[in-house]
């Protein structure tokens, strides 16, 4: 079989291009083009969604001039050894093939800064990772690893090790060496088979978000946090050495066993001391709605094979008009899409006004060529235009700045390699609202006047990730609208005196009071949204009676 000739490469050469990027389900043969290793200037290449590719020529190590290396989604079984003397790479990406191993050589790359290797087959890692002293953001999420290898938690290694994400693997201990990562300041090891959490670990000075949910863990008291993300208790948990650590070791006289049970007895004192004092700081009450909203949501079996799971729900309460809470709510999502969603990987959120939504709704899934949305902040423009405009700007991006990285919009476009229809969901008049994982429509965009919010989390990976996210989206609402009314009635409570002294023979009406209150109130309530198939019957309800339930004290739900 002839080698194939992919037109971006011949382009490529006829312009001199520095960048390269293909993109395609080509299921013709698992080589690619021979005349792409004579780019010797390339700094930028992305292989994505060569599903049929299986391996790389060795030929790739002579690209010295990379600086940034994509291949996800290519069904890749090995890396050549030969990716160790790209000694100017930056960021190598083999995410979503099926990798067991990674190269040894890897440990050559001085510049690497971020590895991203997620939804492979990989069952460990190679201790010569250690080697690379500028490697600042490791994800090995999705994949069957054990253990994270010693080599990794040296001191004096890896010191620039921000972000570290091994969720969803198989890890059943965390070495205590993990206080030696001294620049982490994200940890996910979410959904493991841990079952302590080192004490070691407050030890790491700039650590800011952590993530051991989906373990099971011995200490049910520091599973309830871990449950609550409340990081910042865990770490303080842990410093103070964790109630199994302050007992002491076992002993069998009398004597020793009267003094546990008197630790014990204090040890449970204050457990519901600290916890009262939780509660006091972040104190919230959710009214769950016992009757389903009119609104709901069709879902077309198109859906099928490109993002198949959607839920939905309507809250009421959210203040969003005093002072920055529209901004607060705004930049909680985006840290909930870069955290709890795994940077959309895992599932993405759209929230709209639904003043602005006109039921019922479908979820469907529509040819790039076809679909068109007005996205936050543009006009009107097919799907298809969209992405390649944000594609172009990310590539200016690179070339502005002088890095691989970009931001906004377009760090999402690789969500969509590979696909011919894009999901989205589409009102009663046959507009466009959103189209995940990208980006809603403006037409939809919650202000500071929105008083309910239609919330909507879209996956590719399951129903059950919905439903989780959106708990996460709900509970840290509350955290804000808990702040929110918090500032806003010290910030009033001067103004109220006065308006009292003054106005002292004045009454509202009971319209007005009931407003007042309800505008003052931090509780929310969550109301039911239905998705059905387009016969009608119901594929999910939420919130339904399992979700919403907080397995924390400082959250009180009220169904």
């Amino acid at each position: 079989m002839a080698a194939p000739e992919w037109p971006e490469v011949g382009l490529a050469l006829a312009e001199g291009r520095r960048e390269l990027v293909v993109r395609s389900r080509r299921e013709e043969g698992d080589e690619t083009d021979p005349r792409l290793y004579e780019l010797a200037q390339l700094q930028h290449l992305e292989l994505s969604g060569l599903q049929a590719l299986r391996g790389l020529d060795a030929r790739l190590g002579g690209l010295r001039a990379l600086r940034s290396l994509v291949l996800s989604g290519d069904g890749l079984r090995e890396l050549p050894p030969e990716l160790g003397l790209l000694g100017g790479l930056k960021l190598l990406d083999v995410s979503d093939n099926q990798l067991s191993a990674l190269p040894a050589s890897l440990g050559d790359l001085a510049e690497l800064g971020s590895l991203l290797a997620r939804g492979n087959r990989l069952t460990g890692l190679p201790p010569q990772l250690g080697r690379c002293g500028r490697l600042a953001h490791l994800d090995v999420s999705d994949n069957l690893l054990v253990e994270l290898p010693a080599a990794l938690l040296e001191p004096s290694l890896l010191p620039l090790l921000g972000c570290l994400s091994a969720a969803r693997n198989r890890i059943d201990r965390l070495d205590s060496a993990v206080s030696q990562l001294r620049g982490l300041r994200t940890l996910d090891l979410s959904d493991n088979n841990l079952s302590e959490i080192p004490c070691e670990l407050a030890d790491c000075p700039k650590l800011k978000e952590i993530n051991f949910k989906g373990n099971q863990l011995k200490d049910k008291r520091l599973e309830k946090m871990v449950n609550g993300c409340l990081t910042k208790s865990i770490l303080d948990y842990l410093k103070a050495g964790g109630r199994r650590k302050g007992r002491g070791k076992a002993d069998s006289s009398e004597k020793e066993k009267a003094r546990k049970k008197k630790a014990v007895r204090r040890d449970d004192a204050e457990e519901s001391d600290e916890m009262e004092e939780l509660n006091s700081l972040v104190l919230r009450v959710l009214h769950v709605s016992e009757r389903p909203c009119t609104v709901s949501v069709k879902v077309s079996p198109s859906v099928k094979d490109v993002r198949p799971y959607i839920v939905c729900c309507i809250v009421e309460g959210m203040q969003l008009r005093q002072g920055n809470a529209l901004k607060r709510f705004l930049v909680a999502q985006t840290k909930l899409h870069d955290d709890v969603c795994l940077k959309r990987t895992l599932a993405t959120i759209a929230t709209h006004d639904l003043q602005r939504v006109k039921g019922p709704l479908l979820y469907d899934a529509r040819p790039s060529q076809s679909l068109k949305i007005t996205p936050l902040g543009r006009k009107e423009v097919k799907a298809v235009d969209l992405v390649r405009q944000l594609q172009m700007e990310a590539d200016e991006q690179r070339k502005q700045k002088k890095r691989q990285n970009v931001s906004g919009l377009h760090k999402y476009l690789q969500l969509l390699n590979g696909k011919e229809n894009f999901p989205c969901l589409v009102d009663a008049e046959d507009h466009v609202i959103s189209f995940p994982p990208i980006t809603n429509s403006d037409s939809t965009k919650i202000s500071k006047s929105t008083r309910q919010l239609f919330l909507e989390v879209t996956s590719s990976t399951s129903l059950q990730a919905c439903k989780e996210v959106m708990d996460s989206l709900i509970m840290r609402m509350a955290e804000l609208n808990k702040f929110t009314f918090e500032s806003q009635e010290k910030e009033s409570l001067s103004d109220d005196e006065a308006d009292v002294a003054s106005n002292s023979s004045a009454a509202l009406d009971s319209t007005a009071e009931q407003s007042l209150a309800k505008a003052t109130t931090p509780e929310l309530t969550v109301k039911q949204v239905r998705v059905v198939d387009m016969d009608g019957n119901l594929k999910v309800v939420y919130p339904a009676k399992t979700d919403l339930n907080f397995s924390v004290n400082c959250v009180t739900v009220i169904r």
